[in-house]
């Protein structure tokens, strides 16, 4: 490819990021979804009604660490900021730094810590920012479109991290991420949300 071809193509990716960033949170999110499809899932964030569903369980009053992966453009980030205590913190991981960037730059608030990383290393992840563990941990990561491996890999951490009596939250299109989450975690309360693009499978595995 020569220089010139190169600095068009670089001038286009510009203008395509920039076309993106002027939509908002829904461009931000499409842009991510079109760079890591496999890593995003969905090319929309959650609605209204599942996050209302997905975070009904969560005893607010007992919760001091509340840990997101794949946060996005922080759709849920901002409910659960809503509903946590002023002592607690919100963690959030992505591997993608168009999502962290854009996070870092729109919540302000001093209970919200959002960081470029592997939600398979969330143990070290919390260790490092304080805790000893968590008391609910959020996903809407595919597991089932996850590179090998990696998928069994955050349950493990995830159970580990948690403590007795917290809970895994995890949305998915479809059921099999309740596969991965058997293994460890005996107890699991299942939900469906039809108000959602695409409708989602809702699970809660409840740490013994």
């Amino acid at each position: 490819m020569s220089a010139s071809e190169l600095a068009r193509e670089g001038l286009i990716h510009k203008l395509w990021r920039r076309i993106m960033r002027l939509l908002g949170p829904k461009g931000v999110f499409l842009e991510g979804f079109l760079e890591h499809p496999v890593m995003v899932g969905s090319i929309i964030p959650s609605s209204r009604f599942t996050i209302a569903k997905m975070l009904a369980p969560v005893k607010w009053d007992e919760c001091k660490l509340f840990v997101e992966y794949g946060p996005g453009v922080g759709t849920f980030c901002r409910p659960v900021l809503d509903r946590l205590g002023r002592d607690g913190q919100l963690i959030v991981i992505d591997t993608n730094p168009l999502f962290i960037d854009y996070l870092k730059a729109t919540i302000t608030d001093g209970r919200f810590i959002a960081v470029l990383g592997s939600a398979a290393d969330v143990e070290d992840i919390v260790h490092a920012h304080g805790h000893d563990h968590a008391d609910y941990v959020l996903s809407g990561l595919p597991f089932s479109t996850l590179p090998g491996g990696v998928g069994p890999q955050i349950a493990v951490a995830t159970h580990a991290v948690l403590r007795p009596g917290g809970a895994f939250l995890v949305y998915q299109f479809t059921g099999k991420a309740r596969d991965f989450m058997a293994k460890h975690f005996r107890h699991i309360d299942s939900g469906f949300e039809l108000l959602n693009v695409l409708p989602c499978f809702l699970f809660w595995g409840w740490k013994e």
